[in-house]
């Protein structure tokens, strides 16, 4: 009924209400990648608490991460079957009960259950996947814009957040920190309820930019019914193709070599380096909004320019930046230098890696296939959570690990440009692929 009435509203003052469904799913990303984010801000605070070392912590971290990525594909199942709402609604409840109980753990396997499990799975629900679906289902014109900003929240979230949670950390104790985390969850679950619709159609609409044929909107077609098995239907499909596998891989690179390592340990680094935690904490807030403007207009770019073309320099750059971190000093110098360069293409990747997806399969299949090239991300982040976590407790320093993700990049920027060109996309004779991933 509000979502009715308020696209009525909008649309005689000329404003499709996907920008609605848009700006909510933009703050529930945000929202989420804070509370993703945000326990990188804790590592030294929990060590010093229950003398659980780092790699313990970050074994934690790791399988969050994995099990983020790996509900990427059953997300967009999901979203087919019971809508956008309800996929929000219960993922903001996992995060913020998680959140919350977190506050009264004392055991390593609490730690686990609402961290990696909880967190992962809440998280997951509401990842990248649902931009790439919001965008497909809503816009036609302006979809590499959409996906842009929406790609931008979800980095700048787990970034901007962490200088008022390292102060929060520093002046009350970790356990504040989870109060604003907890109070969004509430807040957008609600905006959700009352704002959040599944399609153009359920308000009367066609998704943006599309244009009514000579008789008007045709119907919808029915969603096609899915199971939890088309996922792997899709990923067999999918699986021998040299554009996905490249994909996949160099988005296991994009993982490695954020989520994981920086997004994690930063911290911690500049604290092993005399820096502390809240100083550190708001040169990651300088990464979150050169990342901002970086992917939005990354998104710009890749309806204009050769995505390949763009992936190369994209990683080219954060493999550079890598390298120069364990030299910059950690002066005021040196780690602006790196907030710009790295800030910028923090995931200024996952636009044109989307519009490639998009382009090469279609539009009915890139809501699953993008799932599996973001789990693919997730996993090489989980991998680096543990690597850099580990090189820190035997090593005692985390430059093997900034170095080997600096090598990576340099080589997924080579792989990007073995990707055909694409032409337009194929006519698939076998669709497994639900409306969650129609334009």
């Amino acid at each position: 009924m509000f979502a009715t009435q308020l696209s009525a509203w909008l649309q005689r003052r000329g404003i499709h209400y996907g920008w609605v469904v848009a700006g909510i799913t933009f703050l529930t990303m945000l929202t989420m990648s804070a509370a993703l984010g945000l326990p990188g801000a804790m590592l030294k605070p929990l060590t010093a608490e229950f003398g659980w070392s780092t790699e313990q912590i970050s074994s934690a971290l790791a399988l969050r991460f994995a099990l983020f990525g790996l509900m990427g594909p059953f997300a967009a199942v999901l979203m087919e079957r019971f809508g956008l709402r309800a996929v929000i609604g219960v993922a903001l409840t996992l995060v913020g009960l998680g959140m919350a109980v977190v506050t009264v753990a004392s055991q390593l396997w609490q730690l686990f259950v609402l961290w990696s499990l909880m967190l992962g799975l809440g998280t997951g629900m509401t990842a990248l996947v649902l931009g790439a679906v919001v965008a497909n289902r809503w816009f036609v014109a302006r979809r590499g814009l959409v996906v842009g900003m929406l790609t931008a929240s979800a980095a700048t979230g787990q970034l901007a957040f962490l200088p008022l949670a390292a102060w929060m950390i520093e002046h009350w104790g970790w356990r504040s920190a989870i109060v604003p985390i907890f109070i969004g969850c509430v807040l957008i679950a609600v905006l959700a309820l009352c704002f959040m619709r599944n399609r153009p159609s359920d308000v009367g609409l066609l998704p943006f930019g599309e244009k009514p044929g000579p008789q008007g909107a045709a119907p919808a077609a029915a969603p096609m019914s899915m199971t939890f098995a088309t996922p792997f239907a899709v990923l067999r499909e999918v699986i021998g193709d040299k554009t996905f596998l490249i994909l996949a891989g160099t988005f296991f690179i994009c993982g490695l070599s954020t989520n994981g390592l920086v997004q994690t340990h930063f911290i911690s680094l500049c604290g092993d380096n005399g820096l502390g935690a809240v100083p550190a904490a708001s040169v990651l807030a300088m990464m979150g909004a050169f990342d901002f403007v970086g992917t939005i207009l990354s998104g710009w770019l890749s309806d204009r320019y050769d995505n390949r073309k763009l992936l190369f320099w994209y990683y080219g750059l954060r493999g550079l930046s890598l390298f120069w971190l364990p030299h910059s000093e950690f002066s005021i110098y040196g780690l602006g230098l790196f907030a710009m360069f790295y800030g910028l293409d923090w995931i200024a990747t996952v636009p044109p890696t989307v519009k490639l997806a998009g382009a090469t399969f279609g539009p009915q299949k890139v809501g699953l296939v993008f799932g599996w090239v973001f789990a693919a991300h997730q996993l090489g982040a989980a991998v680096a959570a543990y690597g850099a976590g580990f090189s820190r407790t035997l090593l005692l320093t985390y430059s093997p690990a900034l170095y080997v993700a600096g090598a990576a990049c340099l080589v997924a920027a080579v792989l990007v440009l073995m990707i055909r060109r694409p032409a337009t996309p194929p006519k698939l004779a076998n669709p497994v692929v639900p409306a969650a991933a129609r334009a």
